[in-house]
């Protein structure tokens, strides 16, 4: 393949393709993901090619999902869950949370769990009820879980495959609203590791941080603040949990300030845990509070309402804004 301009939904697709073809014993488990390809055709032409036992199209029942793929993973499978919606995971979350989670811990680590669980995430697509949550904070705060979020196609290629062939679970949240949008994918090299966080734009007056949909925010947010004469420092967050501070810390003892932006509502959540080890671990360097954008602590509003909700460029820049005027 060398470089193409990829959708982020095709390259999950040729991740998870090169993943199931190089181990015959990656299986892939989800509703509607056979011949349909799945809601967002993430898994299109993969029970054509690898066939109805190791694509299995499976009843409306997350729960037996996931506890099907424990009980695979311990006869040495490497299952691969897709749960159609982020608000459908729930039914889910027990199996998740109270075995999956724990079953190495209970083995004393000589039974691994190598089984992924891709769930569509976020909003910017004007869908129902429990079609558009951010329930990441659930599953990172839940030890025993890695919990990781693609941002861009590049990453989704090289993310999926990593998180396949670990042999810890992992939550691996693809922000919905980013699945037709392309970037360039280079399948010969990954560019970092899975659970890696990165500075993607360069900046000296404020760092940004954000995960999934998020980035293209910021990064628009860092644009035009540079029309402004203010320079932004972008970092993707990529690894939820664990989550990789050292660029994160490296880049707020340069700028002195540092602005958090999330899908997610704020409260005890991804944010909060990086405002507070942040505040910890580099307090004499701050020049003003960590702040935090984020969606507010309600239930996700019906779509007519969902740009007032989601953090956009213009919050996270009355956020920068707030922080150099201190």
């Amino acid at each position: 393949m060398s470089i193409q301009s990829l959708t982020m939904a095709k390259a999950l697709n040729l991740g998870l393709q090169r993943a199931m073809a190089d181990n015959p014993k990656v299986l892939m488990m989800g509703e509607d993901i056979g011949p349909l390809g799945g809601v967002f055709r993430v898994t299109e032409g993969l029970q054509e090619e690898f066939g109805v036992n190791r694509v299995l199209d499976t009843p409306l029942a997350e729960s037996g999902i996931v506890g099907t793929a424990i009980g695979l993973a311990m006869r040495g499978y490497r299952p691969v869950c897709e749960i159609q919606f982020d608000g459908f995971i729930f039914p889910g979350f027990d199996q998740i949370t109270s075995q999956l989670a724990k079953m190495t811990g209970r083995h004393e680590g000589s039974l691994s769990m190598p089984v992924v669980i891709r769930v569509p995430y976020g909003g910017h697509i004007g869908a129902v009820e429990h079609h558009q949550e951010s329930p990441e904070a659930y599953f990172a705060h839940t030890a025993g879980l890695r919990v990781v979020s693609p941002a861009t196609p590049h990453d989704g290629y090289w993310m999926i495959q990593e998180a396949i062939a670990g042999n810890d679970p992992v939550l691996f949240f693809e922000p919905k609203s980013r699945y037709w949008v392309k970037g360039e994918v280079d399948d010969a090299v990954s560019g970092a590791e899975l659970h890696s966080s990165r500075v993607v734009r360069l900046g000296t007056d404020v760092t940004v941080v954000g995960h999934g949909a998020m980035l293209a925010v910021l990064l628009q947010a860092a644009e035009i603040a540079a029309e402004e004469g203010t320079s932004i420092e972008v970092i993707d967050l990529r690894s939820i949990s664990p989550i990789d501070y050292e660029p994160i810390l490296e880049s707020v003892r340069k700028t002195g300030r540092l602005v958090l932006a999330q899908e997610a509502p704020g409260f005890v959540s991804v944010g909060s845990e990086i405002a507070a080890t942040v505040t910890e671990q580099a307090f004499y360097s701050l020049e003003a509070p960590v702040l935090r954008v984020a969606g507010f602590d309600t239930p996700f509003p019906p779509a007519k309402l969902e740009s007032v909700y989601l953090p956009d460029a213009d919050r996270v820049l009355e956020a920068v804004d707030r922080a150099l005027a201190y």
